[in-house]
């Protein structure tokens, strides 16, 4: 399929503005932009109403971590309610749960569910293990206080979208493998599997699709401490030596990001060890593009088709 029009016209614009290349950044100029874009986007458009924001810090293995609850506008009753526990991405270095507010509030609203929204510290100040571990711990304080938190812990999930499906992936594992509270789904949105740049994805869409080969590169050697840490299947999903018995899984991908295929292969490494996997890749579209709302169709549309999907696997 060709660029969507309205993707093509965005990506005209991002040309034309000169803005630098986001591995042509220190990660400080990076977060610099991401707050700015944050204010000149308020500015733009009304932020969606939800029925309550909660504001909590939460005890982490090196450093008390920000957990935000949004509880969307048709929570009606007094009874447990369903969960996500979304991890943002942004390469591990930048963004945070205030730069995602918008998309907490929609997510909160057009699923349903209760969105626990978590924040990790960031590399290159913190490399991994931390930022997985922080996810690791925020999930596992989560369901502890399910009850306080009026979650119900047979319905809580994970998303995460690029580096934040790494993370979501990396914590699912993890769960499984230290006989941990079972997650009732993941949803894994364009995740960074795998350490590396040579699948056709990467190799096709290289340059000029905002997140490039180079951008890989730069992300990846601020996350890893050394090479050897890639080969852990906690910093690349696809490594680990076998996905079975992890939970019902939703992968989504954009068809012209260079990230592409490892959410294909990891759909496909999933469903031969009997997982429950569904896969779709988004036609037309970039990295990033779920964070587009009001501006590109397929954002709403991806939110749409989740919570079809969501309510499909609860039933």
């Amino acid at each position: 399929m060709p660029l969507d029009p309205k993707v093509a016209l965005y990506l005209q614009q991002v040309r034309e503005s000169g803005a630098k290349a986001y591995e042509d950044m220190t990660p400080a100029e990076s977060r610099r932009l991401d707050m700015n874009e944050l204010t000149k986007a308020r500015a733009e458009r009304v932020l969606e109403s939800v029925a309550a924001i909660e504001h909590s810090f939460i005890p982490g293995p090196t450093a008390d971590l920000p957990v935000r609850i949004y509880r969307p506008t048709v929570c009606t009753n007094d009874e447990p309610q369903p969960a996500i526990i979304f991890i943002h991405g942004s390469g591990w270095v930048v963004s945070n749960i205030e730069t995602n507010d918008h998309f907490s509030r929609a997510l909160a609203n057009r699923t349903g569910s209760v969105v626990v929204a978590i924040n990790y510290q960031k590399a290159p100040e913190h490399k991994f293990p931390i930022p997985m571990d922080d996810c690791y711990a925020s999930t596992l304080w989560i369901f502890e206080h399910a009850s306080l938190l009026g979650l119900d812990p047979n319905r809580i999930g994970i998303l995460g979208d690029s580096a934040g499906g790494n993370l979501a992936a990396a914590v699912t594992l993890r769960l499984r493998d230290e006989q941990g509270p079972k997650l009732a789904f993941q949803v894994l949105v364009y995740p960074a599997v795998q350490y590396g740049w040579q699948t056709p994805s990467a190799i096709a869409h290289a340059e000029g699709y905002l997140l490039q080969q180079a951008s890989m590169k730069y992300y990846w050697g601020h996350y890893l401490r050394s090479e050897a840490d890639a080969q852990n299947p906690y910093c690349s999903p696809l490594n680990a030596q076998s996905h079975k018995g992890l939970p019902p899984t939703l992968i989504y991908t954009a068809e012209f990001d260079p990230l592409c295929d490892d959410g294909y292969l990891y759909a496909r490494e999933l469903q031969g060890c009997g997982v429950k996997v569904k896969y779709r890749c988004f036609d037309g579209v970039i990295h990033g593009f779920i964070k587009m709302l009001g501006v590109f169709d397929q954002a709403d549309e991806f939110l749409d088709e989740l919570k079809q999907d969501i309510l499909e696997i609860l039933e």
